[in-house]
């Protein structure tokens, strides 16, 4: 007789993002090389072709993969839709190392890496397949009235260059 089920399964969080690649293979030998992910499961498609459904671990997290099918309401992956609704924030030990992997694994910059102010040294790049990933490191504890003041600034200053 098998064990009662955890509510949560062990090793996951209470929420567990799902993304929505077009060719799963190469997006998790992406995550792989670029983050370090630790393939969990990969379970085919439907006639052995292409990934239903992935489980891929980064660092402490899990994240559910899964090719695109051309079902009504199934989920788009950015390539389809020309664009992304959500980034995923990785804190590393070191963010410059892990920046620098995951643009040397073919990753595309969208914010350089830089000191932030919200506390953070931080850089965004963007994944073969189109998600957004912000690689961070805390540098410093900020009150709200401290990142208030430095978001003020950032802004100013970005519109001071426009």
């Amino acid at each position: 007789m098998k064990d009662a089920a955890k509510e949560i399964p062990e090793g996951f969080h209470t929420v567990t993002p799902t993304i929505t690649v077009k060719d799963g293979a190469k997006a998790i030998d992406f995550y792989k090389k670029a983050f370090g992910a630790e393939e969990l499961t990969r379970m085919p498609g439907p006639g052995g072709r292409g990934i239903l459904h992935a489980q891929i671990k980064i660092g402490n997290s899990v994240l559910f993969l899964g090719e695109e099918r051309p079902d009504p309401g199934s989920p788009k992956s950015p390539e389809t839709l020309g664009g992304v609704t959500n980034t995923f924030y990785i804190y590393v030990q070191d963010a410059d190392a892990a920046f620098n992997k995951a643009v040397s694994a073919g990753a595309t910059v969208t914010m350089p890496i830089m000191d932030t102010f919200w506390g953070d040294r931080a850089g965004s790049v963007s994944d073969p397949s189109g998600h957004m990933w912000m690689l961070g490191t805390r540098k410093k504890e900020m009150t709200p009235e401290e990142m208030a003041k430095g978001a003020e600034e950032f802004f100013a200053q970005m519109a001071n260059k426009k």
